[in-house]
């Protein structure tokens, strides 16, 4: 218990207040503080931070939410879009030291985004107090292959790695998908197919972590995209896990925005309401 104490007395030594200026309520558009979106989560909340990829200061709100949760008290898991569930050994012999960080990046063939930018949010789980990390995902080449070829494409063993019941997201979001990306794809609903394999498979994984850790908050590290207006990963975690209490938080990169611009991404879409629970703008 004292160990504990001790533990939770130096994470709040590291929290510290953000811009809490840029911080806003999504349903209101009001300025509010970092105190308040941490005071909306207890033990069996879900809080998915959508963020841009690869973006320091995203990086840096992911700390600050996630020291200000363990100050209160909570345990505190992660869960990485960017790490499939199938690869989750590797991840957790990372954790424990038995995987160098080169071993894990290479076991995991990790790409694209500096690992500088997640390594942090990775490791702060901390596993004496069995806190963990968790990967979300499926395999791009399995959604690399629906996109090209379709779901029809994909042979046992590749449907046998879907989520149970996959489902496609909702209508509002394929609409909002098809105008965001749907021109860069040869076969626009086999993209969103994929996208929707990623949304699906990443619920699952967070449904199967909750219900096996009811005492825990999961704060999942995610593109904003899959967060937006409740439709992608919301959504779907909602569909799987019928008592989901979610926190949802929208990373906005405001550097080089006009201030009506900044504006435009507060206000809550006339047809499908919030962007998010919270909206947080970077400078």
């Amino acid at each position: 218990m004292l160990k504990r104490s001790v533990f939770l007395a130096l994470s709040a030594l590291f929290y510290s207040s953000c811009a809490f200026s840029q911080l806003f309520d999504g349903r209101t558009g009001q300025e509010t503080s970092l105190e308040n979106l941490l005071s909306r989560v207890q033990a069996g909340h879900i809080v998915i931070l959508g963020e841009n990829h690869g973006l320091a200061s995203h990086k840096e709100q992911h700390l600050e939410i996630l020291r200000g949760l363990r100050a209160k008290g909570l345990k505190v898991s992660v869960g990485m879009e960017f790490v499939n569930y199938t690869d989750q050994t590797y991840l957790d012999q990372y954790r424990a030291g038995a995987l160098t960080e080169d071993q894990f990046l290479a076991a995991i063939k990790w790409g694209g985004y500096s690992f500088d930018f997640y390594r942090e949010q990775i490791l702060f789980p901390a596993l004496a107090f069995n806190e963990t990390t968790v990967g979300l995902n499926i395999s791009r080449q399995i959604t690399s292959k629906i996109s090209r070829q379709g779901l029809e494409s994909l042979d046992e063993a590749e449907q046998a790695l879907l989520p149970p019941a996959f489902t496609l997201g909702r209508e509002s979001y394929k609409t909002r998908f098809m105008l965001a990306a749907g021109h860069h794809c040869k076969s626009p609903l086999n993209c969103f197919t994929a996208q929707s394999a990623w949304d699906d498979t990443m619920a699952w994984q967070t449904a199967e972590f909750m219900q096996a850790h009811p005492d825990h908050v999961l704060v999942i590290v995610v593109g904003e995209f899959h967060v937006q207006y409740g439709g992608g990963l919301p959504d779907r975690i909602r569909a799987r896990l019928a008592d989901a209490r979610l926190v949802t938080v929208s990373q906005v990169n405001g550097e080089g925005m006009l201030d009506e611009e900044k504006q435009e991404q507060i206000e809550p879409s006339l047809t499908e309401g919030p962007r998010a629970d919270f909206i947080w703008i970077s400078q």
